[in-house]
């Protein structure tokens, strides 16, 4: 499982130019669900995102977590994160969970932060969308399970 995390002023999802999820402050979480990927993995990942300190402190340092700032979270399915560029130019994507398997962990992830005190907007599973980010700082961080 992938998470590749923006910091963002707003962000928001727009399927047939019609939003289906946004945030204020808070982040943008891109998600990529690996085949190998389990319920375990979707629980702890959220758990490091509700706790990832990127958040800056009155002196500046990141020292707070969207728990921490009361921030929202956008959570938008995205398989291509899982490509594999290793043999030439065109990313392979077999590693990539089939989206039976990946839905159900895309929203055992988005449960799990929901838990974690966190409002959670959706992106819209398997849609063509359109996401709007106002990046924060910017700040991107990429996690891996």
């Amino acid at each position: 499982m992938r998470a590749v995390v923006q910091r963002v002023g707003e962000a928001r999802v727009l399927v047939d130019g019609k939003t289906v999820g946004e945030v204020g402050a808070g982040l943008c979480v891109l998600l990529g669900v690996a085949e190998e990927d389990d319920e375990a993995e979707a629980e702890r990942l959220a758990a490091k995102v509700a706790r990832l300190r990127v958040f800056e402190n009155e002196e500046g340092r990141f020292d707070r977590s969207l728990a921490d700032v009361g921030g929202g979270a956008l959570v938008v399915s995205q398989f291509t994160l899982i490509a594999d560029t290793t043999k030439g130019n065109r990313p392979s994507f077999s590693g990539a969970a089939r989206p039976e398997r990946a839905e159900p962990l895309y929203e055992t992830f988005c449960a799990a932060l929901e838990r974690e005190g966190i409002e959670v907007a959706r992106g819209r599973f398997g849609a063509r969308m359109v996401v709007e980010i106002s990046g924060d700082g910017p700040v991107t961080v990429v996690l891996d399970t």
